[in-house]
């Protein structure tokens, strides 16, 4: 709900309670004549004091709740913010690797590259069987054509396959 309906409707309940007030002391200020006229005369009974006193209360905070609904009415609502976000699918293209030129051993390495996505460089010399100086030199001709990236995890190289 908006700030402005509320202060409308806290407007409108602040009437409903002045009217109520003022039908309050009235019925008050009847029961007080009724009563205290008897025993203490027509103008110098202290209920009067007290029933006056009541009704200004009432009337001061039905004043702040006012005040609050105007307050509520006249300011600004805050400002909403939307923002539409774009489902874009990306769409896996499969690149068409050039692969002529390349031994078995540097295909061998590139078809489990690209079977994995990732892949540490320690789990390609355990799947090819070849030594760690052949599979760094196999990974530092296939990232010279472009092929695969090598990126440092450690005390290890995580295989990347580059876009």
């Amino acid at each position: 709900m908006e700030n402005k309906y509320v202060g409308y409707l806290l407007l409108g309940i602040s009437l409903l309670i002045v009217i109520i007030i003022f039908m309050f002391q009235s019925a008050l200020t009847s029961f007080v004549d009724a009563s205290c006229t008897l025993a203490h005369g027509q103008d110098s009974c202290p209920m009067y004091e007290t029933i006056d006193k009541q009704t200004y209360l009432a009337l001061g905070i039905v004043g702040i709740l006012i005040i609050v609904s105007v307050i509520l009415i006249f300011s600004k609502q805050p400002e909403r913010i939307i923002v539409k976000t774009k489902t874009v699918q990306k769409k896996l293209k499969k690149k068409i690797l050039d692969t002529q030129g390349l031994t078995t051993q540097e295909k061998q390495v590139l078809a489990l590259i690209i079977e994995s996505g990732t892949i540490f460089q320690a789990d390609l010399i355990e799947k090819t069987n070849l030594g760690k100086a052949k599979m760094t030199r196999i990974i530092d001709r296939l990232e010279g054509r472009g092929f695969v990236e090598r990126k440092r995890r450690g005390m290890t190289n995580v295989v990347v396959l580059r876009e």
